[in-house]
């Protein structure tokens, strides 16, 4: 759990200097075919580029059995995803990535992009999960959307 925080200290001290997006990789990288698939992410993380944003990718700590039947670390994914390893968390085994995700947007004030409600959180992270900061999306005949 500490390594988790000095993590998400060093992710907003860089976050301050761009505009800073979180996109919920376990959940976006299904928002294709319903299948898990890192090409889907990257096209979501490719537009995010394009329109200004600075996308961090937060984990499941088993993405990487989804994706490639073995575990994948930061690193790993980092290099698949082609983003800099200190733009990419794996949640820590055991750890759900959720209130990862749900605390780094409330400290830095991102949105978060994914189509995950969070029913579980809404007690806990009321002011994160107020519509505007969630962003969703999809692919309608292979074209991406968002609710941006």
């Amino acid at each position: 759990m500490a390594s988790t925080i000095l993590f998400i200290r060093a992710w907003f001290r860089w976050r301050r200097a761009n505009t800073w997006i979180i996109v919920d990789g376990s959940n976006v990288m299904h928002w294709k075919d319903g299948t898990p698939d890192l090409e889907t992410l990257k096209k979501v993380l490719e537009t995010l580029k394009r329109a200004g944003f600075k996308p961090g990718v937060m984990f499941d700590a088993n993405v990487g059995y989804k994706v490639e039947g073995h575990y994948m670390d930061d690193r790993k994914l980092s290099r698949a995803l082609g983003l800099r390893s200190k733009q990419v968390m794996v949640a820590p085994k055991g750890t759900p990535a959720d209130p990862l995700i749900l605390r780094a947007a409330r400290e830095s004030k991102a949105r978060i992009v994914t189509n995950d409600r969070f029913r579980d959180w809404v007690d806990e992270f009321p002011d994160v999960l107020k519509a505007d900061r969630l962003v969703k999306g999809g692919f309608r005949k292979d074209e991406l959307w968002f609710s941006l």
